[in-house]
């Protein structure tokens, strides 16, 4: 019991700190604004870029990660539009459930696999987020393009996947580890770096929450939410296994996977052109139910 309330009590924690803060001391969005940049744009990149320049790629198990991840993915984004014509849903509504159903927070993986697996379990959560984070945002763009959205720009798109500093931020760490890894002196300042992201990346998740988004559609978001949180976790499961992960890749994986929407799904979905109440109202409520199902999913993988 103890060994859970230290993995899961600090990135819960902080969410609600952030939370508290936006709403009693830092009520500039400004303030966050900044963090968020900051975060984005630099922490996060140095962090992936750090952690997966430190493991020898040879001794991974990335074919057999990648496939469970990605058929896993598609299955959850195959369900996620399925939902939404069953429910009749527009568009730009369309869009939100299909990022409810398969975007993630990375912030919050970190925080547990580091907590669970130490120095191992951030460096398979990097491999991990350099697999997820180009095939969500090309499915995702792909979604938006096949109705017109807003303002979409096939062009535009392909620019965005390919300035995303966290998918470069990973392609710089594959490439530095096949090279040999960071120069002494670069090597802790990327990671010390790094290790900046997790707690102030969950802060401004907790102050992006609005739990008054709630209000409404509450059947089709708890149907997402089940997709999200329980469906394509289960799916990375069966797949992990059956393709014969080993219990590190496979947990970890398994933890990436289970997590709530990311937050930046809201900004998408206004620049975009999607349903950005709907996609407030998925972030927060994912994130409060994977206060129970992230858990639940670590205990089912055992000792």
């Amino acid at each position: 019991m103890t060994l859970y309330l230290d993995v899961f009590a600090p990135p819960f924690g902080l969410l609600l700190l952030g939370a508290l803060l936006r709403r009693l001391l830092l009520r500039d969005d400004a303030i966050w604004a900044g963090i968020e940049r900051l975060v984005f744009w630099v922490l996060m990149p140095a962090l992936l870029c750090s952690a997966i320049a430190a493991v020898d790629l040879r001794t991974l198990p990335i074919g057999g990660m990648a496939t469970g991840i990605w058929l896993a993915l598609l299955g959850g984004g195959a369900l996620s539009l399925l939902l939404a014509r069953l429910a009749g849903l527009d568009h730009p509504a369309t869009t939100s459930v299909f990022q409810g159903g398969i975007r993630f927070n990375n912030l919050m993986g970190f925080a547990i696999t580091g907590a669970l697996f130490g120095a191992a379990g951030t460096a398979l959560g990097a491999v991990a987020t350099g697999l997820i984070v180009p095939f969500v945002q090309t499915l995702t763009s792909l979604v938006f393009a096949s109705g017109g959205g807003r303002g979409f720009s096939a062009g535009r798109a392909a620019r965005q996947l390919l300035l995303n500093p966290l998918l470069l931020a990973c392609l710089a760490g594959f490439a530095i580890s096949l090279l040999g890894g960071l120069p002494p002196g670069i090597a802790p300042l990327m990671r010390t770096t790094g290790q900046a992201s997790v707690a102030l990346g969950l802060l401004c998740v907790g102050a992006a929450l609005s739990p008054g988004a709630l209000r409404g559609r509450l059947p089709l978001q708890l149907a997402t939410c089940v997709i999200k949180l329980v469906l394509v976790p289960a799916l990375t499961l069966l797949l992990g296994r059956a393709l014969g992960l080993d219990p590190l890749p496979l947990a970890v994986a398994l933890v990436f996977m289970a997590l709530p929407t990311a937050t930046t799904s809201y900004v998408m979905a206004r620049a975009m052109g999607g349903d950005a109440p709907l996609m407030a109202a998925l972030t927060t409520l994912e994130h409060l139910l994977s206060v129970v199902t992230l858990p639940l999913w670590i205990l089912l993988l055992g000792p």
